[in-house]
């Protein structure tokens, strides 16, 4: 399997997941226990990167040793209204889009929405600061390559994009309770505006994704800005997921060497569009 095919393998894992870990008989990963991240490269052959990989995320940002690039760009993020539906993935609360036309571009190269979903507490760290929940966007260019938008929260005033789906996650809990790991709800169009705010500093690296199978060459961008959601809204998100997924985070992996470069708008030349 390539890199790119490996890549795009998570985006399908992530449309998937709820059929395949919870399905009679299927493998399984969790966050504590001997299911736990810890175990994760044993837990399956297909999970050995879990454990062997030297690129692996998240990992702790050290604003210190973060390098300005000055020929990074800005993130142009193309967010309009998108068709969507929205998913207890059972390891996470998902929000997946439909054909969506919605991109990000990064290194010139165009990545298509294809979804988001949230983590408590945040795995991202930044001088050893964990925060209250993280939100992954997840992208895919038309080659299979995946890179992930990361806002970390904290405590605070509500969040305009949960608001904005209250009602549907209101309705996504009653279908827990009802169906179970069959749970989904049609949101229809959704408006994308609360997520296109302008960034004005992330820093850049290449990992992996945080689940298994921990595929590596991810390009992760983690926005520096801290956004805020209140405690209910955070809370809500946990409800929905089993007790054993509502802290759903993996721990911090080595650096190992790589380089953690820093986008600054205040310092670059380039203006952003």
């Amino acid at each position: 399997m390539t890199m790119a095919h490996s890549a795009f393998y998570y985006v399908m894992l992530c449309f998937s997941l709820v059929a395949s870990v919870r399905s009679e008989g299927a493998m399984r990963f969790g966050y504590t226990g001997e299911m736990g991240p810890s175990h994760w490269g044993n837990l399956n052959p297909d999970y050995a990167m879990c454990s062997k990989g030297k690129h692996q995320s998240p990992i702790n940002i050290e604003r210190k040793h973060v390098a300005y690039n000055p020929k990074l760009e800005p993130l142009q993020m193309h967010y309009t209204t998108t068709n969507a539906t929205l998913v207890d993935n059972h390891i996470n609360v998902m929000v997946r889009y439909n054909n969506s036309v919605d991109y990000v571009m990064v290194n010139g190269k165009q990545y298509r929405l294809k979804q988001i979903h949230w983590h408590s507490p945040s795995e991202h760290t930044i001088d050893g600061k964990r925060f209250a929940v993280e939100l992954h966007m997840v992208h895919a260019s038309d080659e299979g390559n995946i890179t992930v938008l990361s806002n970390l929260y904290r405590y605070g005033r509500h969040d305009p994009f949960l608001d904005k789906i209250k009602g549907k996650l209101d309705e996504l809990t009653k279908d827990v309770h009802a169906k179970g790991d069959q749970a989904q709800v049609q949101v229809g169009r959704m408006h994308m505006t609360p997520l296109r705010r302008h960034c004005h500093k992330y820093v850049r690296y290449i990992g992996s994704l945080t689940t298994p199978p921990c595929t590596e060459n991810i390009i992760w961008n983690v926005l520096l800005k801290v956004r805020e959601m209140s405690r209910g809204q955070a809370e809500e998100l946990r409800s929905i997921l089993e007790e054993g997924f509502r802290v759903n985070s993996r721990p911090t992996q080595p650096l190992n060497g790589r380089i953690v470069e820093m986008y600054d708008d205040s310092r670059s030349t380039r203006k952003p569009n």
